[in-house]
């Protein structure tokens, strides 16, 4: 055992150093000047409201300008950083990295306005950081506790006349919208906190996440996996390369409404950047001035226009339990996975982008090429698109998207990225004809079966073409590997077991969905299956969730889960699995039809799993914290993960009282 550190002497620890003593204060003169009072403030202000303007004086603000109407600007801003840019505390990610800046450029266009700007934050975790780790048994249950910390924050400032959210990620920025969305009676605009830039020479922050299962595999070196760990994130702020979560996120936030058109994936720190804050806060000054709030522009059509968006690009399937938590918050009815399976059947999906591709652009091209403003045009030849939902400029959709054809904005980012990087805006944001002709498939398809008899997911175009038979139809059947921890499964795909994972497995990771882990993300797993060089012929069945920047037959959100009493529970390993998915159609099934020696069909399947009993070993994970068992609970009287995970608060208190009367029955 090494020998511990001598300690510190309470002297060395706690003594006064020399000189501190004499600048101790103990009175001050206050600030100078009066308060813009009045006898009919006096008379009628509560005590918080006039104590607030003393408090506002204390901080320094102007005495003269305490009148002016108040802004609140929340963001996730995490770390703290020197003026020069560099650390003094680090951040848990490059996306909350840089947004204090957003925040102070918003912050000053308020006051130029005449208006009296506050600022709040509350940061949030990085999925990427927790991968692999009990950290993300917290993962998703915090986009709830944020968006109601957020909630709080805005009603504890009496008199705001709007809201700015700053936000960037896989959770703070749907925490954020869920809280504007939640307290829609007021003015608000999303700031998408924007994108990290590639390395010129590299791999991208998805990729990189791999290094550890290609190292243990053989396929590169620990140099080669040092240097590409080092490079990944090759500007300080900004969420990562791909469409996964949080990039998706900021296209939700845009198509929706809620966020300035041509605002999502902006390159963090850079002016293009920084100057969106800039007009963000004059959208939301004049949504006050003109007495627009966001319910007037969160409504059943916006709710269409991103789940549209969301299938022409290809979004993350995370986005299916967001959207569903924004439409509950915001008093709208919750897009069911029929809604997101007839989106998927009718919206060609257009746009080539990490991680589906079929070329691994970044995301900041697809902010070159357009963004959402780009994509929408498309979709409005198509007739795709609720035209006359508003935005927070004030306009509809159909304005914007007449305005944005014939923009130079749109000429200049265009040709940036032609002369920049030499890629055609077209090659990346492809007109949905020439994309149907290069291949692209819709997005999303939900399988059903005797495993998951609610329904399931699957992002069809992840899936890679070589296991794709000639028909479009992926046709998969293997003998079961069953896991009941991410960890025990990411050892067998690293061979780091005595029966590791093969090609031809099917992979199948049980108890893991809010009642066993929070619904973790399983990306190291899915990540490590794609860079093998024989992952694409492994399956993943499971009742957690996937990262945005999944790729692979990963099917995921299994219902019910596990622990819920579902038939993945009772899966044994050898048992055989079948699984189809129609990339052309967006039809699957996912069934069991075997164990090892007995051949059924998914009807006589069903039966022969609703026979037995779930798995021995079934249980919470034991690290499970006792707060995410708790939103585990309510979540799943609210509707579970296909109603979004959210807190119906009337069906809790309505469970809640017919326990209560149960338990006091003789």
């Amino acid at each position: 055992m090494p020998t511990p550190a001598a300690l510190i002497s309470l002297e060395d620890l706690l003594a006064v150093p020399s000189g501190q003593m004499e600048t101790i204060q103990t009175h001050a003169a206050g600030p100078q000047g009066e308060l813009p009072l009045s006898d009919t403030m006096l008379r009628e202000w509560s005590s918080g409201d006039l104590f607030g303007l003393t408090q506002n004086a204390g901080m320094g603000w102007s005495p003269q300008e305490l009148l002016g109407p108040q802004y609140l600007i929340l963001s996730t801003q995490g770390g703290v950083r020197a003026p020069d840019g560099t650390p003094i505390a680090l951040g848990y990610h490059t996306g909350h990295w840089e947004v204090g800046l957003l925040v102070q450029a918003a912050a000053r266009e308020i006051k130029s306005l005449g208006g009296v700007p506050f600022a709040g934050h509350v940061s949030d975790p990085c999925d990427g950081r927790t991968q692999g780790t009990v950290g993300m048994f917290d993962s998703l249950p915090y986009r709830n506790d944020a968006a109601v910390v957020l909630r709080r924050l805005i009603r504890s400032l009496p008199q705001r006349q709007g809201i700015v959210g700053v936000a960037t990620c896989d959770k703070g920025l749907p925490a954020m919208m869920l809280a504007l969305a939640g307290t829609s009676q007021f003015p608000s605009v999303i700031v998408p906190g924007g994108v990290t830039l590639p390395p010129s020479e590299g791999e991208d922050a998805g990729k990189v996440q791999t290094i550890g299962a290609r190292y243990v595999q053989g396929e590169m070196s620990l140099h080669d996996a040092a240097v590409a760990g080092c490079a990944a994130c090759a500007t300080p702020g900004g969420g990562c390369q791909f469409l996964g979560t949080a990039a998706t996120s900021q296209v939700i936030a845009e198509a929706l409404g809620m966020a300035l058109p041509h605002s999502a994936l902006a390159p963090s720190g850079q002016p293009i950047w920084l100057d969106l804050a800039t007009r963000s806060a004059r959208a939301v000054h004049q949504l006050a001035t003109r007495k627009l709030a966001l319910k007037d522009i969160l409504t059943e059509k916006s709710l269409h226009n991103a789940m549209v968006v969301h299938a022409a690009c290809g979004g993350s399937t995370n986005l299916l339990l967001h959207v569903p938590a924004i439409a509950h918050a915001a008093g709208l009815r919750r897009p069911t996975s029929a809604d997101w399976s007839d989106i998927n059947r009718r919206v060609p999906r257009f746009v080539s982008v990490l991680p589906n591709g079929p070329v691994a652009h970044p995301t900041v091209r697809m902010f070159l090429a357009g963004g959402v403003p780009e994509i929408m045009l498309h979709l409005r030849n198509l007739k795709l698109l609720e035209l006359d939902a508003l935005t927070v400029t004030g306009h509809t959709w159909g304005d914007v998207l007449d305005w944005w054809e014939r923009s130079s904005r749109r000429q200049m980012v265009r040709q940036v990225l032609q002369e920049r990087d030499r890629v055609q805006p077209d090659d990346v944001i492809i007109p949905p004809a020439e994309a149907k002709h290069r291949g692209l498939t819709s997005t999303v398809c939900f399988p059903h079966g005797n495993i998951c008899p609610e329904g399931s997911v699957i992002k069809a175009t992840s899936i890679d073409p070589v296991v794709v038979d000639a028909d479009g139809v992926y046709r998969k059947t293997g003998p079961a590997r069953v896991f009941t921890s991410e960890r025990d499964a990411i050892k067998a795909v690293k061979g780091q077991t005595p029966q590791p994972i093969k090609p031809g497995d099917i992979l199948v990771l049980i108890g893991r969905g809010p009642m066993g882990s929070g619904m973790e993300e399983t990306y190291q797993i899915t990540s490590a299956l794609k860079f093998l060089k024989w992952g694409r012929e492994v399956a993943v069945v499971t009742d957690a969730r996937f990262s945005g920047v999944s790729t692979g037959a990963c099917i995921g959100h299994v219902g019910p889960e596990a622990l819920a009493g579902g038939p993945i529970g009772k899966v044994q390993d050898g048992d055989i699995i079948q699984i189809i998915v129609d990339r052309n159609n967006l039809e699957g099934t996912v069934n069991w039809i075997g164990d090892g020696v007995n051949t059924y069909t998914p009807e006589q399947g069903a039966l022969v799993l609703a026979a037995r009993l779930p798995r021995a070993d079934l249980f919470p994970d034991k690290d499970l914290p006792a707060d995410t068992r708790l939103w585990a609970a309510l979540q799943r009287v609210g509707g579970g993960t296909w109603g979004g995970c959210v807190y119906d608060v009337d069906k809790i208190i309505a469970t809640l009282a017919a326990g209560e009367a149960a338990l006091a029955k003789p």
